[in-house]
């Protein structure tokens, strides 16, 4: 069995195993015992990519092939290259971070894990696919459980959070079928047969017209997962609603699928259809970027202070990655990663706030600094990530992209650059008000006096999202290095 494929197999042998559970520590020991396996094999594969790259000059390694639906030439086709392998590290830490996090869940546990996991093993197999129809399928596994998740063990309106998840992002995959399905019927246009392996596609020319009607289908369609605005409204309500570990995989890992379907398929893909179309989402990234750091601004509720947070990171990734250029794609890949470990780690934080004082409004806490101070130190440290303080990992990210988007000489471009460089400024604002109204001063409320401290396992999930933030602020050039080298594909076809 091949090393990729291992990373379905063992969620698949996961899940089979918590069918048989009986109790609930059971059930949480198979879950943490299956994703640590999980994790350290990703690890592993950092270690067999670099050591593969040595001996193999392809930019995607341990590629597989085997014949799925052959009258369609549809294939189980698996391989990695530098990005891939990177979005697989950050969703093995953020779904073993959220079983940790999940220790206490006491109502149906196992159910719970099953859901959870079964979301983890779409997201592995739509980060190793290479086929487009495979990809499309673990897409749809990754997002179905959503509406499980929130409806059944979410809270506040969780029913209408949930459906109108579903429903928008049902749709989005509509549209996306759409686009594939435009992409396979015009991988013939050289003469070859009809295909969906994204490698055999990138070597056809794809008529310009084609291009131009299917770029925006395709694009739009995974830029909703991605929270573009305005088709964001989904996102905020979603996470409000969410259990602290699903709101951690919404943000930390499900969220990524759109920005790293946009680069992978959209613009590798359709790069002509990405040249004419650019201007105009970039501008429609610009105003996600601003309009999401001045809603959380706006916002009481730590939930939606950091969806709307959210919102704004991930337009800044859309915005790079329309820059088409090598470095603000660099800058993208690393704020993708960077937002995975800080968002997953604030939703954590918040969920061990709310579950000691139950209450999200900012209001209402205040001095907690005194009476919980590792969850108080943590949520500052998240808070600096986010703002883009040098030595955590939003710094280099963020100034890659900046640096690449204002390489464009033209005026479009360096205004459009200035006003998200600008949002930075917003981000402080709501960063430290934040900070400044829930752990500072006098404690409020008596009642918050003896909070109980942090838990082992608490600690050691919001730790385990710390490490990667700190290394990739600290020693980012292995990590920036390794995507880089990865963009020289999508360089050559956009030339």
């Amino acid at each position: 069995m091949d090393i990729l494929t291992l990373f379905v197999i063992v969620p698949v042998i996961t899940i089979l195993i918590l069918v048989f559970m009986k109790n609930l520590k059971q059930a949480r020991i198979v879950s943490l015992v299956g994703m640590t396996v999980q994790a350290l094999m990703s690890f592993n594969l950092v270690y067999a990519y670099f050591q593969e790259r040595k001996i193999n000059n392809d930019i995607m390694v341990f590629v597989t092939d085997m014949t799925w639906f052959e009258h369609f030439n549809i294939h189980y086709t698996v391989g990695v290259d530098g990005i891939s392998v990177a979005m697989i590290v950050l969703s093995s830490i953020v779904v073993l971070a959220g079983v940790l996090i999940s220790w206490k869940m006491e109502d149906l546990p196992k159910e719970f894990f099953i859901s959870l996991i079964v979301l983890a093993t779409g997201v592995f197999g739509f980060f190793i696919s290479i086929d487009l129809f495979t990809m499309f399928v673990f897409y749809e596994i990754a997002v179905i459980p959503m509406y499980l998740l929130i409806g059944i063990w979410g809270s506040g309106p969780k029913e209408y959070s949930a459906m109108k998840l579903t429903l928008m992002l049902m749709g989005a995959s509509a549209l996306l079928l759409v686009g594939i399905l435009g992409i396979y019927f015009n991988s013939g246009a050289d003469g070859g047969a009809l295909t969906f392996n994204i490698l055999e596609i990138a070597k056809v020319n794809i008529p310009v017209e084609a291009q131009k009607l299917f770029f925006p289908i395709t694009f739009i369609g995974f830029a909703v997962l991605g929270a573009m605005f305005p088709f964001h409204t989904w996102s905020p309500d979603g996470h409000a609603s969410a259990p602290t570990a699903v709101s951690m995989l919404h943000a930390g890992v499900l969220m990524k699928l759109g920005g790293y379907g946009v680069f992978r398929i959209a613009m590798y893909l359709l790069p002509e259809g990405a040249l004419i179309w650019s201007d105009f989402f970039i501008v429609l990234a610009v105003i996600g970027v601003f309009y999401g750091a001045l809603a959380a601004v706006k916002q009481t509720d730590l939930k939606y202070i950091n969806a709307y947070s959210s919102v704004s990171h991930l337009g800044m990734v859309l915005f790079a990655l329309l820059m088409l250029n090598r470095t603000s794609w660099n800058g993208a890949i690393l704020q993708s990663l960077s937002h995975g470990f800080m968002t997953a780690m604030f939703f954590a934080l918040i969920g061990m706030i709310y579950g000691r004082t139950h209450t999200r409004d900012v209001r209402k806490l205040g001095g907690l600094l005194k009476v919980i101070p590792f969850i108080s130190v943590m949520y500052v440290i998240a808070g600096l990530a986010s703002l883009g303080l040098p030595g955590f990992s939003g710094f280099m990210a963020e100034m890659q992209i900046f640096v690449g988007a204002f390489q464009h000489p033209d005026m479009f471009h360096r205004v459009a650059t200035i006003i998200t460089v600008s949002a930075i400024v917003v981000t402080a604002v709501y960063i430290l008000r934040v900070v400044g109204m829930m752990l500072m001063g006098p404690v409020k409320n008596s009642e918050f006096e003896n909070l109980p401290k942090a838990t082992w396992f608490e600690r050691a999930g919001v730790i385990l999202l710390l490490i990667p933030i700190v290394f990739m602020g600290m020693t980012p050039i292995w990590l920036s290095d390794m995507i880089r080298e990865s963009l020289q594909p999508f360089i050559e076809r956009m030339m």
